[in-house]
């Protein structure tokens, strides 16, 4: 049953873990967005037929984000231990969980980001070479304009993907929403709290979806 007055008296508790989520999302996106963007522009430049096209790089990067994305991200998460000790001295809290979200993150927005370039019509790509547009030009011009909305719902489905495993994290010490349900809801057995950190993910992930959205399609003006 739910108990609303208990829920009342958690709600510190509850928006206190609800801010441990916001850090570790935020942390992990920006550093996705800031790596994971030039990646997938690279994966997408290197293919075959194209102006920078380089079969070893893209077959090296290819490959890598393949690797990492190929690991369920709770063990991930635990492989990472290591270097998150090394980079935050710590293996606890929200800022030690950012390391692993953010290495599961930027191949999953690479890739991303690949496929929406690869939605542009190749004969806007083509037009702009025979103007004599250098590769830099090419980019910022032309490749990251026509596909800024796509990119935009790429950027949507990767803070989905964060908030779930923010989730995980969570359950090993991360902190968040994730550590609230686990400690209270599953440990003890508290119906109200995990009813409430249900809820509050599920109204999370609609809002991120409905902004994402009304933003990609403000900025796409076909």
């Amino acid at each position: 049953m739910f108990d609303f007055p208990y829920f009342i008296t958690m709600l510190p508790d509850i928006w206190e873990a609800f801010k441990e989520t916001v850090v570790m999302i935020g942390i992990a996106l920006s550093i996705s967005i800031i790596i994971g963007l030039p990646f997938g522009v690279l994966l997408f430049v290197t293919d075959k037929g194209l102006f920078w096209e380089n079969r070893f790089v893209k077959n090296i990067f290819g490959f890598a984000v393949n690797l990492v994305r190929s690991i369920p991200f709770i063990i991930l998460l635990v492989a990472l231990f290591p270097l998150t000790k090394i980079l935050v001295g710590t293996t606890i809290g929200p800022i030690a969980a950012s390391v692993s979200l953010s290495v599961a993150a930027i191949p999953y927005f690479a890739r991303l980001v690949e496929s929406s370039l690869r939605d542009i019509d190749k004969g806007v790509i083509e037009a702009t070479i025979a103007v004599g547009a250098t590769p830099w030009m090419i980019i910022k011009d032309v490749l990251l304009p026509e596909a800024k909305s796509t990119i935009i719902r790429g950027i949507t489905l990767t803070v989905i993907s964060l908030v779930a495993y923010s989730a995980m994290a969570g359950t090993i010490g991360g902190g968040g929403i994730g550590d609230l349900a686990i400690r209270f809801g599953y440990y003890r057995y508290d119906n109200t709290i995990m009813i409430s950190t249900v809820v509050i993910l599920i109204i999370f992930v609609q809002l991120i979806q409905l902004i994402g959205e009304q933003f990609a399609k403000s900025l796409d003006k076909r």
